[in-house]
């Protein structure tokens, strides 16, 4: 529905985003030497064997392919993705709003941010569907967990963004990923879960963890909230 361009939120206490650009080079690392982008087999390969699977993670099915034990997919899953668009638009979001939190946090505590928000989204996801054959791949629960750190931390900022992808405005943050996550819930009550591309579960739980990280670790955060 829209793309987020730019905020107006200024770093304060780190230089630069070390941690947010190292995520963004691993992924599109990734993405380009295994060939997923070129190979439909190559990529149902590599998610079946470091995606997370819920039937296998919960033991409802027997592993096919298990080159890691499945416990470790929960890490791996969201450093892969199933195409072009799917990997520019969890890095845009990313390299948007991500530079605060790290910003916020600490270098180390963002990246913990980060991987914990990815976990509790595959794990949501596999609590839904607990016996599901398909496999989660994506960094979109790690990221919805930054959007929604940040929309608690920097509800006034503004956002620049490209609406319906074509028309530029400028909106408070509050109401950008406000508007995007209930996107995320509509969107699961409209599509059918056999039907579904996207694990609406997962941008859920992963937003969910977000809050309450961000929540609990709120007092200790030194940031420079927007005027």
């Amino acid at each position: 529905m829209f793309i987020p361009l730019h905020d107006d939120t200024p770093l304060s206490v780190i230089r630069f985003q070390w941690v947010t650009g190292a995520i963004i080079l691993v992924n599109t690392a990734l993405f380009l030497t295994t060939g997923a982008f070129t190979d439909d087999v190559v990529l149902a390969t590599i998610a079946t064997g470091y995606g997370v699977i819920p039937g296998e993670l919960t033991h409802a099915l027997e592993s096919s392919y298990n080159p890691i034990p499945e416990p470790l997919t929960l890490l791996t899953y969201m450093f892969l993705h199933a195409g072009w668009m799917h990997l520019i638009s969890n890095m845009l979001f990313l390299w948007v709003f991500a530079d605060n939190i790290e910003d916020a946090f600490g270098h180390a505590a963002f990246l913990i941010l980060y991987l914990l928000c990815g976990v509790a989204g595959a794990l949501t996801h596999t609590l839904i569907l607990p016996e599901s054959p398909a496999p989660l791949i994506g960094a979109s629960g790690a990221v919805s967990g930054i959007l929604a750190s940040y929309m608690l931390l920097y509800p006034r900022a503004r956002i620049w963004i490209l609406f319906l992808m074509r028309i530029p405005l400028r909106i408070s943050a509050i109401y950008v990923l406000g508007g995007w996550f209930l996107l995320q819930v509509v969107s699961l009550f409209l599509t059918s879960e056999d039907g579904a591309e996207v694990a609406w579960w997962a941008h859920i739980g992963g937003f969910a963890a977000g809050l309450l990280l961000t929540m609990l670790f709120r007092s200790r955060l030194l940031i420079r909230r927007p005027g």
